[in-house]
């Protein structure tokens, strides 16, 4: 169902009226708002972003360590000199930038987009850094150890402490109201 053509402001030529957004266009929208509504404060979404960035580069960096451990794919050891470089030096970096721009405000109260990134990347520091957690306990190359489940437990334990954090009750609660809604 279609208006009829309106006269546009400026020109008084007739205009062609919006066509009507298609369902995907509205549930993407409805979504959006969704977002907007519980996410507009910025601490809550860089919890969630941090979160998701925190699993996402968990589970990319076990597959790729255990395809580097299969020798399958591209990936390699990051061995410079013939040392070997272990994935929580990048995880240790990510976290030194992201708490020392935290420390200067970056990301915390300016800008929606650094807020986003610097959540990103303490996310990704984070996983990088836990999942290499029984190496720095135990200070041995443990990884592929029965003593390497510590690390798996430290994700584990942080991991839950940020999706609680993140767990919007009233998002999760209000997303599948209108996904029933819908139905």
């Amino acid at each position: 169902m279609s208006s009829p053509p309106t006269p546009h402001p400026h020109d008084g030529r007739p205009r062609e009226p919006l066509p009507t957004p298609s369902l995907h266009h509205r549930r993407r929208a409805e979504i959006r708002d969704l977002y907007a509504k519980h996410f507009e404060n910025r601490r809550k979404e860089r919890q969630l972003i941090s979160t998701a960035a925190f699993f996402t580069t968990f589970a990319a960096v076990r597959t790729i360590t255990h395809a580097i451990r299969a020798e399958r794919g591209p990936f390699r050891n990051i061995t410079p000199g013939g040392r070997h470089i272990h994935h929580m030096t990048f995880g240790i970096a990510g976290l030194l930038s992201v708490g020392y721009l935290w420390l200067l405000e970056i990301g915390t109260n300016e800008q929606r987009g650094a807020s986003r990134v610097t959540a990103a990347v303490y996310g990704s520091g984070a996983a990088l850094t836990l999942d290499e957690f029984a190496l720095w306990l135990n200070l041995e190359d443990d990884y592929w150890t029965s003593q390497g489940r510590e690390s798996i437990d430290a994700v584990v334990l942080f991991g839950s402490m940020l999706s609680l954090s993140v767990l919007g009750k009233s998002f999760l609660k209000e997303l599948v109201h209108r996904r029933d809604r819908a139905s």
